[in-house]
């Protein structure tokens, strides 16, 4: 449980908004909206929960065309709540999947140059130091392992998956078609399997990690546009998918069999988890953030946002 002392604020990317965020949990209010350049997307926050790095994506969707987008990272103060300094990846542009590392290492994925940058100190250097290809086309998202010495790529227009070393540019991508479209993926706790869903066939896969092979296969909602690894109440890992084809989101078991599907009030963009409480905030494309109990399946708080909420962050002080 929450230390009832503690101050909870939910870090929120308001895509079209073009915003970084600070909501008060308690109240559901905002606190400060930082505005960036045009349609910031993705981020993630350092081991420390220092700082917030945001993607500036620059165009609406990834089926936006004619634009390469942006080619910066924003660095946010959680504590100071101001933009303090600028990554730049030029000449590599459209950052959309980035992780931290144990080590406070970032790596950030190029979409339009299906390559793969790492910032070994982002406090130190704005620029990175290394770029790896993803061996894939139209790469928009990746999973990380822990160690962050393996790499996994989904590739929309390739329809692949490719392991990839982020640290060896020397290692030779490995693929494997899950079926098309894959988007949505998360490690299986041991990391021996990565889970995929398919857009393209509204498919959900489990790939061997160490042979790259599609082990195990079940049947989702329709577009299945991301997936969320979790635990039930007796510890049992369970998976997350939000349909935006239909706004459901699905429970499955790592056999990948559907529990239960609940329906949604809205279209679902994003998905985060509350760090020590057994509840998730979903994004919904009708300018809201609702807390779901992931016991009963019932929402238990509505917060009004801007435009376009997207990736968010349960920040407790």
């Amino acid at each position: 449980m929450t230390d009832p002392t503690s101050r909870e604020t939910l870090l929120l990317v308001q895509k079209c908004a073009h915003t970084f965020s600070f909501y008060d949990l308690a109240t559901g209010q905002p606190e400060k909206h930082i505005v960036l350049p045009n349609f910031p997307h993705e981020f993630t926050v350092d081991p420390v929960r220092k700082l917030a790095y945001v993607g500036h994506y620059g165009i609406e969707t990834a089926n936006h065309l004619g634009d390469m987008g942006g080619h910066s990272v924003f660095v946010i103060d959680l504590e100071a709540r101001e933009h303090v300094d600028t990554l730049n990846l030029w000449p590599f542009y459209r950052p959309h999947g980035l992780h931290v590392d144990g080590q406070g290492r970032l790596f950030v994925m190029s979409e339009a140059h299906n390559t793969l940058l790492r910032f070994s100190d982002p406090l130190a250097r704005q620029v990175p130091d290394l770029a790896v290809a993803s061996g894939g086309h139209k790469t928009h998202l990746f999973a990380l392992t822990r160690d962050a010495e393996t790499a996994y790529a989904l590739n929309l227009l390739s329809n692949t998956v490719t392991k990839i070393k982020p640290n060896d540019p020397a290692f030779q991508p490995v693929a494997v078609v899950p079926g098309p479209t894959p988007e949505g993926n998360v490690l299986s706790s041991d990391e021996s399997l990565l889970y995929v869903a398919n857009r393209g066939d509204d498919t959900i896969v489990a790939i061997d990690t160490a042979t790259m092979k599609v082990v195990a296969g079940g049947k989702t909602r329709r577009d299945p546009n991301r997936v969320y690894r979790t635990t039930d109440s007796e510890g049992r890992d369970r998976l997350l998918a939000t349909n935006s084809g239909e706004q459901s989101l699905s429970v499955f078991d790592t056999n990948l069999k559907e529990r239960r599907c609940v329906e949604l009030p809205a279209n679902p963009l994003a998905l985060s988890f509350h760090p020590t409480e057994r509840a998730a905030f979903i994004s919904f494309q009708d300018e809201k953030v609702r807390r779901l109990n992931l016991d009963t399946f019932e929402f238990e708080q509505q917060i009004a946002t801007l435009r376009e909420p997207d990736s968010s962050y349960a920040w407790i002080q």
